[in-house]
């Protein structure tokens, strides 16, 4: 009797266990949150960063030198990586395809349309270069400029994935971690919306068990593409009075975390 008493108790214990797996996959939690930031903008050292280290939350900043900025930068850079947050590559000179009226922007020297793939390959890791140069580090993500994932029909990203552990696309997706595609990584751009509907969103997240990614370019400013400083900083405030359910952390943690679950799954 006392040993059936023991196997019963064993068997509810594994049933706890699982069930608990199954509710908290993402380390221990019921989802990931995942912050970026878009082009290495001044608003993401001025506003971004100080917002985050208030909350004791990390960022991913996607860093790129397409306004010739980034020599100014530097020092902030290097003091951010210092604080746990990702330096990520977003390019050199944030390339994007061309030739569509929404696109008025691209400069005909940096189409996609004109490159060759070995020319997006150097200047990817050259950014690399740059990167490590300033945070020391060889693990690193990539974020797809304007979500453009190939040149002229063919992928850029597929000779470069043993140099990133994940890349960020566009799409807007909250991937449980077995349907995550770590170089096709989905996320919300974020453009005028409030605290309010940022936090439905992790609410969202939570109920599914799945993965939100945030893209902001503008915090408070700087680019056509913006959430209002206080707004953004709500956000962050839900983000860290729910840290017990929610796990936010840098793309590059958070990939590394998906890349071993999935892993662990086939094997």
């Amino acid at each position: 009797m006392r040993k059936q008493l023991i196997a019963l108790s064993i068997l509810s214990l594994s049933i706890v266990y699982v069930a608990a797996q199954k509710s908290s996959p993402w380390n221990g939690k019921k989802c990931a949150v995942v912050l970026t930031y878009d082009d290495g903008l001044n608003v993401h050292l001025t506003n971004a960063i100080p917002s985050l280290d208030s909350f004791k939350l990390k960022g991913t900043f996607y860093i790129s030198d397409y306004f010739n900025g980034l020599n100014a930068q530097i020092p902030g850079w290097k003091k951010a990586a210092t604080k746990g947050h990702e330096l990520a590559n977003h390019t050199i000179w944030h390339p994007c395809e061309g030739g569509r009226p929404e696109r008025a922007f691209v400069k005909p020297d940096y189409d996609f349309r004109f490159y060759t793939v070995r020319r997006a390959l150097d200047e990817i890791l050259g950014m690399n270069n740059l990167l490590k140069a300033m945070d020391g580090k060889d693990k690193r993500t990539f974020a797809y400029p304007c979500g453009d994932t190939k040149i002229n029909d063919t992928s850029y990203i597929d000779p470069l994935r043993k140099e990133f552990v994940a890349a960020r696309a566009v799409k807007a997706e909250m991937p449980t971690i077995d349907k995550a595609d770590l170089y096709y990584l989905p996320c919300y751009m974020m453009n005028g919306q409030t605290g309010e509907q940022m936090i439905e969103l992790v609410k969202q997240a939570m109920e599914k068990n799945g993965l939100l990614v945030f893209l902001f370019h503008g915090v408070g400013g700087e680019h056509g593409l913006n959430v209002e400083l206080a707004e953004h900083r709500k956000l962050l405030q839900f983000l860290q009075q729910n840290q017990k359910q929610v796990w936010v952390a840098p793309m590059v943690e958070v990939a590394e975390y998906i890349k071993t679950k999935q892993v662990k799954k086939k094997g």
